[in-house]
């Protein structure tokens, strides 16, 4: 056995973290950005739907951006 630490960045398949459930987002309350309202407009228009409310949260923006992607097939 050894006395080493195991380092993550060695692995072949190390496990991610940048990407996280917008209901976990500490700041997914907040007003959605600037981004995310154009490209949720541009997916939006390019999916054919109506443009997207302008009071989503940032986890709101988020959600029908992955959906519009998966619409799309993107």
């Amino acid at each position: 056995m050894s006395d080493e630490l195991e380092n993550p960045k060695l692995d072949d398949h190390p496990g991610s973290n940048t990407e996280k459930n917008p209901d976990d987002w500490v700041s997914g309350d907040e007003s959605m950005t600037g981004a995310q309202a154009s490209y949720l407009t541009t997916l939006s228009e390019e999916a054919g739907e109506a443009a997207p409310p302008a009071d989503l949260s940032k986890a709101e923006a988020s959600k029908r951006i992955d959906a519009l992607k998966h619409t799309l097939g993107r």
